[in-house]
């Protein structure tokens, strides 16, 4: 394969000028995988060597190993079965002593690759096929993320090193039969089957609700290539939708429609769809997918010499091209009935243990039997945890410390009486006892109390990190009611959704703030108007009895809502109540040492859960609660001037 004025092409020798490299050397038996490695890792030059080798080792003087290196450049998976017959022949002919006698082909690659050219047309050409099949590619990974989240024992490295490994897969005859009658039921084949279980499996273990997964084509179109040596494979991007908790029949039959559409557009070379959809290029991962998944149901290679006894060395060459490649073979019977799928996963060892890899292998299998059975089965409900798994994670989260169950108000009051001179709160300059806070957040609390507000009753919150985002945290909690956070560096859209959706019946913020807050129905109660300040100043400070609540306060009633990334779709509000509230704090308190003299950075946005978490595990055990401004909070000098300052036992 040369290079001709800046373009590659393939020079065709006559095969009489052509010496095939052989080498033959003696190895021991507990040598010989690392001499196979070393000998399948062989770099070509592409522009001197042709692009097979072969090597023979000798073990002893009846056993050898005969391994033929070939390029991928100039074959693929539906070569080796061309390639054994050729070899059976000419060994044949060369033991009779004479040339072997060679039918010729009715085509050769390189009227393969003219006819190609000629069906598929010019890119620069809109109306060509190839153009087509770009803008359905273009259209159909739009938006595509650009590295999927899969559960590794290690962070992904700058740079990959492609060193792998190989775990063993089985799948026995009894599921394989199941597999592929749960195929024909829904007219799809038994790689969909696979491909959408591997979605669903990802899915479950955190990947998201996107999966792209990379899978072959073999690209033999025509029956006159099938004895061809060659590469006519292609790389597809299967991209797969699980959001919403489809149940698997659903799931197979998107995966169905997806696939056929993607193998109607087969023929756009992968590598140029990657230069013409251009994602964040990096050294860390492959580009479009990470996981690849290939069903090997292509002529499997036969080698039969005569006077010898032939068996498949299996290999492992230590090598990853992807984090997770499943290769997988299908075996028949000679009357056709399945007799399992086995093959190998292999996986990128900078990223998975191999125990790792064992127990997604297992999982998988296990997703697949369930589904076998029961088809209908929502991909949540499916059962991914073996007998022992459960039971240890039962012994993790079991627990013998009764705490009992109580309100938020409940706790923090509690704690007032403790230590009501502590500091609870620390903002600047200025900072706050648990008494004063207390104080605060009583006035707030009847003076909405007096408006009617309480039990069940939803008040969105809108004020920049400050003590008086804290008072007014503890005020609403107070009344009764939930507290929907409000982040003003949201963007305006998701702010006007969260008050759409979640229905407040006031909204807590300042004249500041609301000018940048989206115009909306809701009563804005606004802590710096004069009138409110006034107004707030003449409620009692002692704390809400139940009997003034406009309905008595429970642990089941809500405390807060927040609102997910909407990652998955449109962001959604979960209601969280006070009974869990006590084990949380207890549980955080005690894990993370939190001490009556410790400090702890209020560090995420109150509209993430992580925020209430801080306040809990700090205010319900006498400690102090440092808050900052946003642009206090960057990492860098800023975040560590605040910790220094403060002086913070956590964050």
């Amino acid at each position: 394969f040369v290079e001709i004025d800046g373009v590659p092409a393939q020079k065709i020798l006559d095969a009489h000028d052509v010496e095939l490299p052989l080498t033959a050397e003696r190895v021991d038996a507990d040598a010989l995988p690392s001499a196979l490695a070393e000998v399948a890792l062989y770099g070509f030059d592409l522009s001197q060597d042709i692009p097979l080798r072969a090597h023979l080792f000798q073990l002893n003087e009846q056993e050898h190993v005969l391994m033929l290196v070939l390029h991928h450049i100039a074959g693929d998976g539906g070569s080796f079965a061309p390639m054994a017959r050729d070899v059976a022949h000419a060994y044949t002919a060369r033991l009779e002593g004479r040339a072997p006698t060679w039918t010729p082909l009715p085509v050769q690659y390189a009227d393969y690759t003219l006819w190609q050219h000629a069906l598929l047309g010019s890119e620069d050409d809109p109306s060509s096929l190839l153009s087509q099949q770009f803008r359905y590619w273009k259209q159909r990974l739009d938006g595509v993320a650009d590295c999927i989240a899969l559960p590794t024992d290690r962070p992904r490295p700058t740079i990959a090193s492609h060193r792998g490994r190989q775990v063993a897969l089985h799948i026995d005859a009894s599921l394989h039969s199941r597999l592929l009658r749960l195929a024909r039921e829904h007219q799809a084949t038994l790689f969909m089957v696979l491909q959408a279980g591997l979605a669903a499996l990802l899915t479950r273990l955190g990947a998201g609700n996107d999966i792209a997964i990379g899978g072959a084509i073999a690209g033999r179109t025509d029956q006159a290539l099938d004895e061809l040596i060659g590469f006519f494979v292609n790389t597809l991007v299967l991209r797969t939708d699980t959001s919403g908790n489809p149940d698997f029949t659903q799931l197979l039959g998107q995966v169905r429609e997806n696939a056929l559409a993607a193998y109607a557009h087969q023929d756009a070379p992968f590598e140029r769809l990657v230069e013409l959809l251009n994602p964040a290029r990096s050294t860390s991962h492959h580009p479009l997918f990470q996981v690849g998944i290939v069903l090997q149901n292509a002529e499997h290679a036969k080698l039969a010499l005569p006077g010898l006894q032939l068996s498949v060395e299996p290999a492992d060459f230590l090598t990853a091209k992807l984090d997770l490649l499943f290769n997988i073979v299908e075996a028949q019977a000679d009357d056709g009935s399945p007799q399992g799928l086995h093959g190998f996963i292999e996986y990128a060892t900078d990223l998975f243990d191999a125990d790792t890899v064992e127990a997604l292998t297992r999982r998988w299998v296990d997703l697949l039997d369930a589904i076998a059975a029961q088809p209908q089965l929502r991909i949540g409900e499916i059962e991914l945890l073996n007998a022992d798994e459960r039971q240890q994670f039962l012994a993790w989260n079991a627990s013998t410390k009764d705490v009992g169950e109580a309100t938020l108000p409940e706790l923090f009051e509690r704690q007032v009486a403790a230590t009501p001179d502590a500091i609870a709160a620390i903002f600047g300059e200025n900072n706050l006892s648990y008494a004063q806070l207390n104080a605060r957040a009583n006035r707030l609390a009847r003076l909405l109390i007096a408006q009617g507000i309480g039990p069940e009753d939803r008040v969105a919150l809108a004020l920049p990190r400050s003590l008086e985002m804290l008072v007014a945290m503890l005020g609403i909690v107070k009344t009764g009611a939930a507290y929907v956070p409000l982040d003003p560096a949201y963007p305006p859209e998701r702010l006007a959704y969260m008050l759409d959706d979640a229905r407040p019946v006031v909204l807590i913020t300042n004249r500041e703030t609301l000018q940048s807050l989206p115009d909306h129905p809701v009563s804005a109660l606004l802590l710096d108007a004069p009138e409110t300040v006034q107004a707030i100043a003449a409620q009692h400070t002692a704390n809400p009895e139940q009997a003034q609540r406009r309905q008595p306060l429970r642990a089941r009633n809500a405390a807060y809502v927040i609102y997910t990334s909407g990652s998955t779709g449109r962001p959604k509000g979960v209601v969280v109540t006070h009974a869990g509230i006590t084990s949380l704090a207890s549980g955080q308190i005690e894990r993370f040492g939190v001490q009556p003299h410790s400090r702890v950075l209020q560090f995420a946005s109150l509209s993430f859960d992580a925020a209430f978490s801080e306040c809990c595990m700090t205010l319900l055990c006498g400690a102090a609660l440092v808050l900052a401004s946003k642009d206090q909070l960057l990492p860098g000098d800023a975040l560590a001037g605040v910790i220094a300052k403060h002086q913070v036992t956590h964050v």
